[in-house]
């Protein structure tokens, strides 16, 4: 069984910092490429930001060049550091993977964390 789990949300002020993390547990047989996707009140599910396996990375045009993501494969973990936090930011913040359970599993399937709620006040 997969879990991804969560953490870093919490209350900000504009202009803050913070780093989200998400861990990958349970049946691995290969993590593909990991993200970072935020829903805000009544709004979409958008993209923040991607990583592939080797690295790459794409962010929203929003979050370019004040989101870093990045991911730690030995840990099987993947971050976002947010800087320059605006109260647009405001939403919970999913974390998402590609994974291989087993090497039975000839495909990567999408996987989902709980959602972790970030807040910025102006």
């Amino acid at each position: 069984q997969v879990q991804l789990v969560e953490s870093g949300g919490g209350l900000v002020q504009a202009g803050g910092s913070l780093r989200l993390s998400c861990v990958v547990s349970g049946s691995i047989f290969s993590i593909n490429d990991t993200g970072w996707y935020r829903q805000a009140p009544g709004q979409q599910r958008e993209l923040v930001a991607t990583i592939t396996s080797g690295g790459s990375t794409n962010y929203a045009d929003s979050v370019k060049g004040r989101f870093t993501i990045s991911r730690d494969s030995a840990k099987n973990a993947v971050y976002l550091q947010m800087n320059s936090l605006k109260p647009e930011d405001t939403a919970v913040y999913y974390c998402n993977a590609k994974i291989r359970a087993s090497i039975l599993h000839r495909v990567y399937s999408d996987y989902w964390g709980q959602g972790t709620q970030v807040t910025v006040s102006s």
